[in-house]
């Protein structure tokens, strides 16, 4: 355990069954994966008990041309309340067992103003490691009460970032792969520009995880620092797509950072378009 960010497969076994706990499964395939599996077949196939899939990709904003942007507010609360989803309970996501996307999920129920929200360490595969129960199939649940306020401070535009790149007055983190910031490699959405955004700097998100949950908090402060990151000063997280940046962001936090905001278009806006400046 890291953090009261997180929650243990034994401690959620022994509240599964309380009616203020809600268990979301938020289960993301990385670009490119879709071709060859369907995370949704997956999910029906076997899934925490009473789990509603949280299914971020739908959950999107699809009037933007960027990937995984938040929706709007109300068209937010409308599908929580479909799935069943009560923003006054106590709601703990999880993904495959990776820290891939339920930080993603994490955020965004946050983001909307739920107060409770914890992500379940280890994920699916440390659930079925502790041969605890599955079910199949989908989750009906009759209609939840679900109110979203959202908090606007904590997503970066395009326009910010530009400043602040041009200007230097926050951080800018980018949790995509070395090779990927160094331009070394096309990215995995085609049509994007290889490079990085100016003057930011890179801490890959899987460095920061093991076993489907944070490293010691220890190792986090180290990695930021080797990185030249100071969690003390404010923080723009990037990625690809607007989600393992919230992997950097709850490290971030974890570690105090008290200033870390999200530029949910990441280098999925900024690597399409033509008229901003790419570092390589």
């Amino acid at each position: 355990m890291t953090t009261s960010y997180f929650v243990t497969p034994g401690w959620l076994a022994e509240h599964l069954n309380q009616d203020d706990i809600q268990v979301l499964d938020a289960r993301m395939l990385p670009p490119g994966m879709e071709k060859v599996r369907d995370i949704e077949a997956e999910y029906l196939a076997g899934h925490l008990p009473r789990a509603p899939f949280f299914n971020i990709e739908a959950l999107s904003d699809h009037t933007s041309d960027w990937p995984h942007m938040m929706p709007r507010p109300e068209a937010f609360a409308v599908a929580m309340r479909e799935l069943g989803v009560s923003h006054e309970k106590h709601l703990v996501v999880y993904d495959e067992g990776n820290l891939f996307s339920a930080p993603r999920a994490w955020w965004m129920l946050k983001a909307f103003g739920v107060e409770q929200v914890s992500i379940l360490a280890g994920g699916l595969q440390a659930w079925k490691q502790a041969e605890l129960p599955l079910e199949t199939g989908a989750v009906n649940l009759p209609e939840a009460d679900f109110e979203a306020t959202f908090d606007a401070s904590q997503v970066r535009r395009v326009t910010d970032v530009l400043l602040i790149s041009h200007e230097g007055t926050a951080q800018i983190v980018d949790a995509r792969a070395a090779n990927r910031f160094n331009a070394e490699v096309d990215e995995p959405r085609p049509g994007l520009h290889r490079g990085h955004i100016p003057g930011s700097l890179n801490v890959p998100w899987n460095a920061l995880v093991v076993n489907g949950e944070l490293k010691p908090n220890a190792e986090l402060a180290a990695i930021f620092e080797r990185q030249g990151v100071n969690i003390h000063q404010p923080v723009v997280a990037s990625c690809g797509s607007g989600v393992t940046a919230v992997v950097v962001i709850l490290a971030l936090m974890t570690l105090g950072a008290q200033d870390v905001t999200l530029y949910d278009g990441s280098w999925g806006e900024w690597g399409a378009r033509d008229d901003l400046p790419i570092a390589k």
